[in-house]
């Protein structure tokens, strides 16, 4: 399956803790259909002190956050939108924002 949400796409988190937050999308890990949005689900890790230099406290970073909860920005009227997809005439597979219909480049 197309994936309908990549690396560096714009997203808005609809649903859970951080709803209505924006952010750029890192990691996507379509197995666990989970991805990493920079600035959303800020979890507190406590880390210990590793003998490379490291130093341990509490760490904050973000944690996955499932697909089902996200929504890419559409790049023209910067709201949020579903993700469609449509084969140009060339044969090459493109998504399309499906609130105006302009194609996502990605």
């Amino acid at each position: 399956m197309a994936a309908r949400i990549k690396k560096g796409d714009q997203v808005v988190v609809i649903s859970g803790s951080s709803k209505g937050t924006r952010g750029e999308v890192l990691s996507v890990s379509p197995t666990a259909e989970k991805a990493v949005v920079r600035g959303v689900a800020i979890a507190k890790k406590h880390q210990k002190p590793t003998r490379m230099g490291e130093p341990g406290g509490i760490i904050e970073r973000e944690a996955p956050v499932h697909l089902s909860n996200l929504k890419l920005v559409d790049p023209k009227s910067g709201k949020p939108t579903k993700v469609g997809f449509r084969v140009l005439e060339g044969g090459r597979k493109v998504r399309v924002a499906k609130a105006t219909g302009e194609i996502i480049e990605s």
